[in-house]
């Protein structure tokens, strides 16, 4: 991942894209299926995360 691309998103964004509630979000990141980062006590989540799941969800679905 290159720096230019490397987008970092709030929870609320995350739960608006994966339409879910904030819970939930929280509960990704603590089992470790969603990859986050703590910047000064404030939690981002990278773009490529919330991709890799969605995708690691798909495979799973197949």
């Amino acid at each position: 991942m290159s720096r230019a691309t490397t987008e970092l998103l709030t929870v609320p964004e995350v739960m608006a894209q994966l339409k879910v509630g904030r819970s939930k979000v929280y509960d990704l990141i603590r089992t470790q299926r969603l990859a986050s980062i703590k910047i000064d006590g404030a939690r981002r989540i990278p773009a490529e995360a919330i991709r890799e799941f969605i995708q690691g969800q798909l495979a799973e679905a197949a």
